[in-house]
């Protein structure tokens, strides 16, 4: 018996060895590495166009905002299709577009290619995690996302500020050479390995899906909207980290500071798969929000004292990213038969989070410091902990589970 998407469907799976994993891993740490790298190689880029560095940040938006647009969609095609087949589709489109960005002869045709990018990535994250939710054990899905996902977060310590100083010595087109080499090349594998592995019926959506809105339609809409506020939250934070710590005469406390919060994140992820899969992840949400709040507070609270602020953002950074994977266990379990989709939209409100974070903190740190923009985060993280709930929706006939 095959399911829709041409996987063998079954009602047991043996789960995911660590060949499958890494790959997973290495994807989402090259795209997240093209996702992150862009903004610190902005001077260099400016430089090479002969415009001002705020030109170049078009750049950034384009990506975020082709991300967002093409997300639910690429979301929608992968629940329909093979999702085999649309991620090696994905990656051959987004290794294209880093060509094209490397080759651009100009600004315009620069920023098509990052659109294209943006649009490739909104295919490539959310099929790996449905990719990998599907074929996990389910008492070890939200720890194996939490590992995938490291991927995107070490990105965010390692990939960029290597990239970065690619871009400072060999130039800044080099490094976007590499992420196109590196993502076609991994295109191969992925092309064999989802293919050999089984994935259960459960997994598969419903061969005949109701005309009109999808069943549970309202807690998906509410689920999204709690990861949009905690992307407001987490980003308003470090999105002007290093600015605020440039103004205050700390500049060369901003790389040590950074690899104390990457290291926090990674470690909150697979704490936060770990007892989502023991547990209820609604309540692992929730309780890392509420810590989210606290000690955002807590980070506004020190911030003038550079140690006691290392401790406190390694501190936020593990509350605040254990979040994510216990939400991507609960999205999945809520929704089988539309992982992909729930995850792109998941995706979608990530980044729509992260733009609002991005376009309030501006204002408010100029206005107020970014102490501040701090406690207005920490309210934000608030109203999400208190929102974050969801049941599985009713199927007709069928008794919902306790």
């Amino acid at each position: 018996m095959r399911s829709l998407h041409g996987e063998p469907a079954v009602d047991t799976v043996p789960g995911l060895t660590a060949g499958p994993v890494a790959l997973a891993w290495l994807t989402q740490f090259l795209v997240g590495t093209d996702l992150f790298v862009v903004a610190p190689l902005l001077p260099h880029i400016a430089a090479s166009f002969g415009i001002s560095p705020a030109g170049t940040g078009l750049l950034v938006t384009a990506f975020s905002v082709a991300y967002v647009v093409a997300s639910p969609f690429a979301g929608w095609i992968s629940d329909r299709r093979d999702r085999a087949t649309v991620l090696v589709v994905a990656l051959v489109l987004f290794s294209a577009a880093n060509a094209g960005t490397a080759l651009a002869p100009g600004l315009g045709l620069l920023v098509v290619a990052r659109v294209v990018a943006g649009a490739a990535a909104a295919a490539t994250g959310p099929t790996v995690y449905a990719l990998v939710s599907t074929r996990a054990r389910p008492r070890a899905r939200a720890q194996t996302l939490a590992v995938v996902g490291s991927g995107l977060l070490t990105a965010l310590w390692v990939g960029a500020p290597a990239g970065s100083l690619l871009g400072r010595y060999a130039g800044w087109q080099t490094a976007f050479v590499i992420l196109a080499a590196g993502t076609l090349l991994l295109a191969v594998p992925h092309a064999v390995v989802w293919r050999r592995l089984p994935v259960p019926a459960t997994a598969a959506p419903p061969r005949e899906p109701r005309p009109g809105r999808p069943p549970g339609t309202g807690v998906a809409v509410a689920a999204v909207t709690v990861t949009t506020l905690w992307a407001f939250s987490v980003y308003s934070l470090y999105t002007f980290l290093a600015v605020a710590l440039h103004a205050d005469g700390r500049a060369t406390a901003v790389t040590w500071l950074l690899v104390v919060y990457g290291v926090g994140a990674v470690l909150g992820g697979q704490l936060g798969g770990r007892f989502a899969d023991r547990g209820d992840p609604v309540r692992v949400t929730r309780t890392a929000l509420a810590l989210t709040a606290a000690l955002e507070a807590v980070v506004a609270l020190v911030f003038s004292a550079t140690w006691a602020l290392a401790c406190a953002l390694g501190l936020f950074a593990v509350a605040a990213y254990a979040f994510f994977p216990a939400q991507q266990r609960h999205l999945v379990d809520l929704f089988p038969g539309r992982a992909t989709a729930l995850l792109s939209w998941n995706n979608s409100a990530l980044f729509v989070g992260l733009s609002l974070a991005g376009a309030a903190g501006g204002p408010v740190v100029h206005a107020l410091g970014y102490p501040a923009l701090l406690y207005l985060g920490a309210a934000v993280a608030v109203p999400a902990c208190l929102v974050a709930r969801g049941r599985p929706p009713r199927t007709p006939g069928k008794e919902e589970p306790p």
